[in-house]
């Protein structure tokens, strides 16, 4: 193992011929490293606050507000063009 000097991580040395390989670990044994993985990224989550959360929320309400209006106003304009190339039917 080697540390990456960027990040500080641990990570495997590139590539040595003579170096043995290590055993695989078995399949409970991935499974228990994976969970504890997993809680170990958890613990990094931040919650947001609460007026972090009003805002994040605020942001995407007004995001999608904006992308409803942008969708109505080409529909409009769709059904105008449509109506002034192919004409309205006398019946209609």
């Amino acid at each position: 193992m080697v540390q990456d000097e960027p990040k500080g991580e641990v990570v495997a040395a590139k590539s040595e011929a003579t170096a043995p390989r290590e055993k695989k670990p078995g399949f409970f044994a991935r499974i228990a490293l994976f969970i504890r993985q997993v809680f170990a990224e958890l613990r990094k989550v931040v919650t947001p606050t609460r007026q972090e959360l009003v805002k994040f929320t605020a942001v995407v309400l007004g995001f999608v507000v904006v992308m409803m209006a942008l969708v109505y106003g080409l529909d409009l304009l769709f059904v105008w063009l449509t109506t002034i190339v192919f004409g309205v039917p006398a019946g209609a």
